[in-house]
């Protein structure tokens, strides 16, 4: 049973963005959902009341269900989440080293496709989305 599926699927189908899933040990669950103006508490109770109804019809075995905002150092996975974020500084890592670096911190340019641009110390690098390892906003204050 593909579970981040049907729980992309109930998440969207309440006005919400799927952010992530992850499965923790000891059957913690925890889904990060998101909207354009933030979430509250209420937006998680909706989700996490919805999500339990929906585990019990298919029979998804969990203990615990946390819904939560991903927070202000967001994981970005998707070419929609770059480009929602276009101008925001972001901090990636590479599957593979790119001239014996891994780790960069840059303004997002451009995404176009799977391609992604940042501006990195004034000079434009680009980046193809599969090749990232991992990337999260830096935190505005």
């Amino acid at each position: 049973m593909d579970v981040s599926g049907l729980v992309e699927k109930t998440v969207i189908g309440l006005g919400y963005e799927f952010v992530d899933l992850e499965r923790v040990g000891r059957g913690l669950m925890r889904v990060y959902i998101d909207k354009p103006d933030g979430v509250n508490v209420d937006d998680c109770a909706t989700v996490s009341h919805q999500l339990t109804r929906l585990f019990a019809v298919e029979g998804v075995d969990y203990d615990r269900l946390e819904v939560s905002s991903p927070g202000l150092d967001r994981p970005l996975r998707k070419a929609a989440d770059f480009t929602r974020f276009s101008g925001r500084e972001v901090r990636l890592r590479t599957r593979m080293p790119r001239e014996g670096q891994r780790n960069f911190v840059g303004r997002i340019i451009a995404v176009t496709g799977e391609r992604l641009t940042l501006e990195v110390e004034g000079a434009n690098i680009d980046f193809e989305l599969g090749d990232l390892d991992r990337a999260h906003l830096v935190p505005e204050f």
